[in-house]
């Protein structure tokens, strides 16, 4: 499967999933004049069933997010804020938080001090067993799933980071502080070889995989990509600064151990130190960060604004549970013998 995926990336590109990705694919690249997109995406979401794990919803929006980073230099940077697409934004945003709120509730809200809600974030983080995910590859995985790992992990981080930042220019006194100073370390401390999204494309050619953003965007399911939109939904929309700031402690909190365990099981697979520095990397970084994300970012939001406890608390829960589902999609497919990424079938 890798070894075709490597043969099909001298060029990064992105194939439809669906009539609406089809079709703002066309517009976003300035192949053509534009259908009647938001009549496209209403029958995409009818046609979904669940959008979540939908194709050719979760890869259109993916598609619409990309144009603000700036991730698929194909895309034309002056339809950023083209309103017809912005439009077809919304009304995909609309379907993709409500699956998301009805499948992740809100759970029981401590008191919005900082000591408590990050009392609360620790304990919700530390009973989350989840898939084992970083157990199988610590213990059970062989080097062509390690591989795939990577492929699977680099729709996130080979942009690592970015779709937290969103958040900074929305806050401000204790929160923001803390916030830079996650991200700070994030983005390399003024280093630019210790970027992290860099380390890990470093992990990527360690590998023998391609490092250039998207070069597998065809391979990864619908999954992978809503756990993606999911965070690029949270940060862009400033009435969720709320759900993207317990998104990142929660996230944060789950990171260490984790990344530990990837670590060893690479090492164990004869990969070398350019491809276990990113998760060595993290073992220690985090350990600080989901400190400074439970109190001084996720805390003292809830104390300057306690009107987004909820969302605080909700992000950090979806984070725990898409990240999940995307988890039990990758070992579930292992444990059949099958690869997680899309069969060449679908792309």
């Amino acid at each position: 499967m890798l070894d075709t995926l490597l043969a099909q990336s001298a060029e990064v590109g992105c194939s439809p999933r669906g009539p609406l990705s089809e079709a703002l694919l066309r517009v976003l690249t300035g192949e053509c004049g534009r259908d009647d997109l938001g009549a496209l995406a209403h029958r995409a979401i009818e046609r979904a069933g669940d959008p979540i794990t939908d194709d050719d919803v979760q890869l259109g929006l993916f598609m619409l997010y990309a144009s603000s980073y700036g991730s698929l230099t194909q895309i034309l940077p002056e339809l950023e804020w083209d309103l017809d697409l912005i439009a077809v934004r919304r009304i995909l945003e609309e379907s993709f938080e409500f699956a998301l709120r009805e499948r992740v509730p809100v759970p029981e809200l401590p008191t919005a001090t900082a000591a408590d809600v990050a009392r609360s974030l620790f304990a919700s983080t530390s009973a989350d067993s989840g898939p084992g995910l970083a157990r199988y590859l610590s213990k059970q995985a062989t080097a062509e799933q390690a591989r795939e790992f990577l492929v699977q992990r680099s729709i996130y981080t080979l942009r690592e980071a970015d779709p937290h930042s969103w958040a900074i220019p929305r806050l401000s006194g204790r929160p923001k502080a803390a916030l830079v100073e996650i991200q700070a370390d994030e983005y390399g401390a003024g280093r630019p070889d210790r970027v992290h999204a860099e380390i890990f494309a470093k992990a990527m050619r360690g590998a023998g995989l391609d490092d250039r953003y998207g070069a597998y965007l065809d391979a990864v399911p619908a999954i992978t990509l809503a756990s993606q939109n999911m965070m690029s939904m949270f940060g862009l929309n400033r009435r969720l600064v709320g759900a993207i700031v317990g998104h990142l402690a929660a996230f944060e909190m789950t990171s260490s151990i984790p990344n530990r365990m990837y670590g060893d099981g690479l090492r164990r697979l004869g990969f070398g130190e350019d491809v276990t520095d990113y998760f060595d990397e993290h073992v220690e970084a985090d350990a600080v960060h989901e400190q400074i994300a439970g109190r001084d970012l996720a805390g003292s939001l809830a104390e300057d604004r306690p009107e987004l406890l909820p969302d605080i608390m909700w992000g950090a829960s979806a984070c725990l549970v898409v990240d999940g589902w995307v988890a039990s999609h990758v070992l579930d497919a292992w444990s059949r013998g099958d690869s997680s990424l899309r069969a060449e079938g679908e792309r």
